[in-house]
């Protein structure tokens, strides 16, 4: 027995010694990190899910500002006066910042990103936080069950889907609707055929009784029936389907993009910043926001903690995801102005 005994304590020495080696060289908890974000109700529900268990478990307090500034995260990096620990980003100017060298690196040692999917898990500098969706809707009681709209050329068709519709002032998604309602295969759209989106823009431009320019009007326009088939982000529909509004929402041709946080270049406690995204990564607690807000994070176990009375109005619910596109980033950051420039000119034209 005895050299049994030997061998279990020299085990648990061994043990603690890593630990201790562990804590050492982990850096001093500071008295707060600052998490800068968009505000509103998403901060309010971080705060709720994820800024409280990361202040429970590590006793660190987790300070708010907004708004997200690219502009202001560069001359913080630029300057050396770093007051953000972590912040949003948007996925346009995340790859902007990421190209400037204003972000640090993830440590993915810490980080773990194995559970979502595979094309987010070797991120360097973005963390994937959540995603949202630019999707169709359309009012129930116009069409039926049997008749409702099932795709892009179903927008586009207003003989047998007759009404007026609603879309957004902005090139971003409606190139792309445009394109796979002119038959164009999800994974052919990029790089756009602009002159061939613009050409099937023409088709539907009369049809589009007002172009909306808030995530607010979208929703309430086919809430208030100005409209009866529309686009808008997923969550906004979701807000007016759960307040009773006879809306239903295709997922089909779905716009799916991120919301990232990061972390900025010259960040005080940048390993405790490391440690917030890792909680971030969280099943459980990714679920739990989603269920307050309908943005879901991208940990794709996350689906099995959500309210399943939830689950079907998110993006990333197994039968929605395979229906959508992921936007290409990249594109647009290299043509959103002219393609802005050339929309303007679109919108002035009869």
């Amino acid at each position: 027995m005895r050299p049994g005994i030997l061998k279990a304590a020299f085990a648990v020495t061994a043990l603690l010694g890593s630990s201790l080696v562990f804590a050492q060289n982990e850096p001093p908890k500071p008295d707060k990190i600052v998490i800068n974000d968009s505000g509103g109700d998403m901060q309010a529900t971080m705060r709720k899910v994820f800024y409280s268990e990361f202040e429970k478990r590590y006793g660190i307090r987790v300070v708010n500002t907004s708004p997200v500034d690219l502009g202001k995260l560069r001359a913080m990096v630029q300057s050396g006066n770093v007051e953000w620990t972590v912040t949003e980003i948007g996925g346009e100017d995340a790859q902007r910042a990421e190209e400037s060298g204003l972000l640090e690196k993830l440590d993915l040692s810490i980080i773990d990103l194995s559970k979502f999917p595979k094309h987010l898990q070797n991120r360097q500098y973005v963390f994937p936080k959540s995603v949202y969706s630019t999707v169709m809707g359309y009012r129930t009681d116009v069409f039926p069950e049997g008749k409702r709209p099932k795709s892009w050329a179903d927008f586009w068709d207003v003989e047998r889907f007759p009404g007026p519709r609603t879309m957004r002032n902005a090139p971003y998604d409606n190139l792309e609707f445009a394109l796979l309602a002119d038959g164009v295969p999800p994974e052919k759209l990029y790089p756009l055929d602009v002159d061939r989106a613009f050409r099937k823009l023409d088709q539907i431009k009369k049809h589009v009784t007002v172009w909306w320019t808030t995530g607010a009007q979208s929703a309430q326009l086919l809430v208030d029936k100005e409209a009866v088939l529309g686009t808008a982000w997923n969550g906004r529909y979701y807000s007016a389907i759960k307040q009773g509004a006879p809306i239903a929402i295709e997922w089909n041709g779905g716009s799916i993009k991120e919301s990232a946080f990061a972390i900025p270049k010259g960040a005080k406690d940048a390993y405790w910043g490391q440690k917030f995204l890792a909680l971030a990564t969280d099943a459980k607690l990714q679920g739990l926001y989603a269920d307050i807000i309908g943005y879901p994070g991208l940990n794709l176990e996350a689906i099995n903690y959500t309210d399943p009375k939830v689950a079907p109005y998110l993006p990333t619910h197994p039968d929605n995801l395979s229906k959508q596109y992921w936007v290409d980033i990249a594109w647009w950051n290299k043509n959103a102005a002219a393609m802005n420039e050339r929309w303007q000119r679109w919108m002035l034209q009869n």
